[in-house]
């Protein structure tokens, strides 16, 4: 009978340093770039914490770990991903976004920049809103606001096709996670392939990437804890806790904001984009031409150009 995999093998070696964090009543697996020769000590730079998507873990951000600079820069497991912590509960808005805040908290810092990608990115909104004083600004993709996207998941025809089907089929219980997990993981590449670009998909980037993600999905309790967050999603809509997340999330934000969309991205249309210009109206919203859902892995030159002008405007 063939083992599962062990969480260490999401510590890919690169540019680096693995360590753990304890926030929020949990440990969390971070990685951290590796500071410049001559650069100011870590808690001397602005943080900058970087959140993944749906079925991944730190390992998306691998280009921007490389790439960005002058800040001190961490890519986190989030909650039941990778070598994180898999706790039965606490998938939604509100205690995602205590972690967020408490990881900030914990990395020695009293704010930070969030950059998220999908559900990471919608972590980033949650934790803006309900944590304001520990967030300096976000950067999000492929991630509208989420009552910008619940708008239009319900009154869009595309964006609910693009949307609901999957949202609802990880409703049922059991099933979801086998499909995650049977075949080494094969329902993760198709997913993936389903909403990225073509280029990158015939990638070496990719071929590696994807084998990572598949590793890690088949950690135990990975695919479950993944699913809880869309599951939470889903059903917080029909209970009192969702209706007051959708009220807190209402309220203006007062942050700067960057939201940045491949033009090609299947999964999260054009128009969920724009209607979150009425909940942050005074954000840049960038288009990634010809990159998928996975902008910051298919072009990630372009996205870190983005980035940098973000993080650091008087360069700009």
């Amino acid at each position: 009978m063939r083992h599962p995999p062990d969480p260490s093998v999401t510590r890919v070696d690169g540019p680096w340093r693995h360590f753990e964090v304890h926030a929020n009543g949990i440990r969390f697996q971070v990685a951290e770039a590796h500071p410049t020769a001559g650069s100011t000590p870590p808690a001397d730079r602005p943080l900058v914490v970087m959140l993944h998507g749906f079925g991944s873990f730190w390992y998306s951000w691998r280009h921007q770990l490389k790439g960005l600079t002058g800040a001190r820069l961490v890519a986190v497991d989030l909650r039941g991903y990778g070598g994180s912590d898999k706790p039965p509960r606490g998938y939604d808005g509100w205690t995602l976004a205590g972690d967020t805040a408490g990881l900030v908290r914990a990395l020695g810092h009293s704010s930070a920049t969030l950059i998220g990608h999908a559900d990471g990115g919608l972590v980033c909104w949650a934790t803006a809103m309900l944590h304001p004083r520990v967030v300096s600004s976000i950067a999000v993709i492929s991630s509208p606001h989420p009552v910008a996207l619940r708008a239009s998941a319900l009154t869009r025809r595309d964006q609910g096709l693009a949307l609901l089907p999957t949202l609802l089929r990880y409703q049922l219980p059991i099933w979801p996670e086998r499909t995650l997990t049977r075949d080494n993981g094969a329902e993760i590449e198709r997913l993936v392939r389903s909403r990225a670009s073509g280029k990158w998909l015939a990638s070496e980037d990719f071929s590696e990437t994807i084998g990572h993600l598949r590793r890690a999905i088949q950690i135990p309790s990975a695919a479950h804890s993944a699913l809880e967050y869309q599951r939470w999603a889903v059903r917080s809509q029909l209970r009192g806790e969702g209706r007051r997340f959708t009220r807190s999330m209402k309220r203006p934000l007062a942050v700067p904001v960057l939201h940045l969309r491949g033009d090609a991205d299947p999964y999260v249309l054009d128009d969920a984009v724009q209607r979150t210009q009425r909940h942050a109206p005074y954000g840049r919203y960038v288009s990634i031409s010809g990159a998928g859902h996975f902008s910051h892995e298919e072009a990630p030159d372009a996205v870190n150009e983005q980035l940098m002008r973000f993080l650091n405007p008087m360069r700009g």
